[in-house]
């Protein structure tokens, strides 16, 4: 049977059940991997109309040979069963985490009697806890350094207490171990110490202080001053040690602030570690074939495939969007909290989040390809310096021109790869704002809602940044018309004339720029170029109405030859230079009325 045959035969008998779905080329390579709420509803929707598929599903769609389902019991376990098939088969059309089981993790073998912290790549040591992995591998060390330093593990690889040396090695005379393995230590006394490194470890150095203090008091009590001076110097290196990696903030508690940015078809996912409100880590990932999907999607795919695993996880996770399958995660993860904060210190966290993953998205875009070209690209350093989530590769600029309340009008022109695409530029005659008033923020409101309603009815991507020309209430009346048109989430800013002042959405200061930056000019020379389109308009405007009215006033003269006068002259001045022949020759003109209308115009 054929593969369009076969696929038909397969899409009739699909269940109306949650389960796992795999696209199969004709060689049988696992070509994509999805999950649905439900494989008869979600299947089929690969197959819709061209016009309809993004230029990647239609490729899968060229590719699909046959189809396999995987019905499982619930939404949570389909996407899970997603998860371990995408890592087992690596199929191309997924989104993808890079360099999958690369960065380092610190091992804790607590399998062992007498557990070591190693360094390792692979999560595969029977019994032990893992913490990481650390993209940073200063980080990492930095950790180490700071464990040897505080707390005695032993370095050595002795199968303790069946394999042991017959006396202790140099780390015990330089007390950075107190040798176990010859019995000088007892099992709970160094297992004890273990509880404290993990308390480390995860971020809990209150406890690990709490901790060390008494037993200082205890071996001070015990007139051990040999120990108790041991036990006040890791206190003080723990002091030393613990401010410069760490971050005050607003708010106590325990919190992983989640952060996403996108460029094209890669993106990063970064994780904030926050323990009693204090910023102690950050870990990323990036992502591979995400030009296409949605964030919620991204970040859905992130969380499950890199954030569950992770075993040093916080009861709330600050969220920067709703993930698609947030009721599935809710099951996977009973125990966590997950948030969408819109203020407060919750979304301060998440803003955070979203920085580091736009810096570290755009070093990964700089060091994969041209250096000095994207660096030098103005368009980079705008979405840079605005704090977008997305390069604003395409943005658009919009300006208001009036004449003392009349005659007002609207201009937008549009900016691809930071040049000017005058095939969509477009003009807007102001219909809210009845001369000779004169309303800025109506006429605003007015463009911004045109505009978008216009753009997503026709279903036409819009742009990554809408920039308005104007101060805060142009901005407030750019945000409230885009709230209304259904697009809340398009990123606006307003540039202010006077001191070059950069407002941006929820920022009480506005921002300021060096007169040098690339990301200023690029943002004077759409408001310039707006400006220009925007008078022209309405310059003509104020002309055609000029025409209207003298030739109007004319006895004899009404809108049909008005119209023919302008149609064969041009314009108003041309009508005065003309000969009263060259009137008169025109349909319905006698040389009578061609003299009245010099007459008349030439007096005015």
């Amino acid at each position: 049977m054929d593969a369009p045959r076969l696929i038909g035969r397969q899409l009739e008998t699909l269940p109306d059940r949650p389960g796992v779905y795999l696209w199969k080329g004709a060689d049988g390579e696992v070509l994509y991997v999805g999950k649905a709420k439900s494989l008869r509803a979600r299947v089929p929707s690969y197959f819709a109309p061209v016009d309809d598929l993004s230029p990647e599903r239609l490729a899968l769609v060229r590719q699909i040979a046959d189809l396999e389902t995987i019905i499982v019991p619930s939404e949570a376990q389909a996407l899970l069963l997603e998860n371990n098939l995408i890592k087992e088969h690596q199929p191309r059309f997924n989104i993808r985490l890079r360099d999958d089981k690369s960065y380092p993790h610190i091992a804790v073998t607590l399998g062992e009697p007498f557990p070591r912290v190693l360094v390792v790549r692979r999560v595969s040591i029977t019994g032990a806890r893992y913490f990481g992995p650390y993209t940073d591998v200063a980080t990492l060390r930095h950790t180490l350094k700071i464990i040897r330093r505080i707390f005695t593990v032993r370095s050595c690889a002795y199968d303790l207490p069946g394999d042991h040396p017959d006396r202790p090695c140099l780390d015990f005379h330089i007390e950075r171990c107190k040798a176990p393995c010859v019995g000088y230590q007892t099992q709970q006394n160094y297992r004890g110490m273990i509880d404290d490194v993990l308390l480390f470890l995860e971020g809990k150095t209150v406890d690990v202080r709490t901790r060390l203090r008494d037993r200082m008091q205890e071996a001070s009590q015990a007139l051990d001053f040999e120990r108790a001076a041991q036990l006040r110097d890791a206190l003080q290196w723990l002091d030393q040690i613990e401010q410069p990696q760490t971050v005050e903030l607003v708010g106590g508690g325990d919190a992983d602030p989640i952060g996403i940015a996108r460029d094209g078809d890669d993106a990063c996912g970064v994780i904030l570690r926050v323990r009693d409100g204090r910023l102690i880590a950050r870990e990323h990932r990036f992502l591979e074939h995400v030009a296409y999907e949605t964030d919620g999607a991204v970040l859905s795919a992130f969380l499950v495939r890199y954030y569950l695993p992770l075993e040093a996880r916080a009861a709330r996770v600050l969220l920067p969007v709703a993930p698609e399958d947030l009721e599935a995660l809710r099951e996977l993860a009973p125990r966590v909290e997950w948030h969408v904060p819109r203020r407060g210190t919750g979304a301060k966290l998440v803003e955070l989040a979203d920085q580091n993953a736009r810096h570290l998205l755009e070093s990964l875009m700089i060091e994969s390809f041209d250096i000095e070209e994207r660096s030098a690209d103005p368009v980079y350093a705008l979405g840079r310096d605005l704090g977008l989530s997305v390069v604003p590769r395409s943005f658009v600029c919009i300006d208001i021109s009036t004449n003392q309340g009349r005659d007002t009008v609207g201009a937008l022109v549009w900016f691809e790869a930071g040049r000017p695409k005058k095939a969509e530029y477009r003009r807007f005659k102001i219909k809210s704002v009845a001369p000779p008033q004169q309303d800025d923020f109506a006429a605003v409101g007015e463009v911004v809602t045109r505009f978008l309603t216009r753009r997503t009815s026709d279903g036409k991507p819009l742009p990554d940044l809408m920039v308005i020309d104007g101060g805060k209430g142009q901005l407030g009346a750019a945000l409230e018309a885009a709230r209304h048109a259904g697009c809340p989430d398009l990123p606006l800013a307003s540039l202010a004339k006077r001191e070059e002042e950069i407002y941006l959405p929820g920022r009480a200061e506005p921002l300021r720029l060096s007169r040098r930056s690339p990301s200023l000019k690029l943002l004077q020379r759409a408001r310039d170029e707006a400006h220009r389109f925007a008078v022209s308009y309405s310059r003509k405007r104020r002309a055609q109405r000029t025409i209207t009215s003298e030739l109007l006033a004319i006895p004899g003269v009404g809108p049909h030859r008005r119209r023919a006068l302008l149609e064969r002259f041009g314009s108003l001045a041309g009508v005065k230079t003309a000969t009263p022949a060259e009137i008169a020759a025109l349909p319905g003109f006698s040389t009578t009325l061609a003299e009245r209308i010099l007459d008349r115009l030439n007096a005015q």
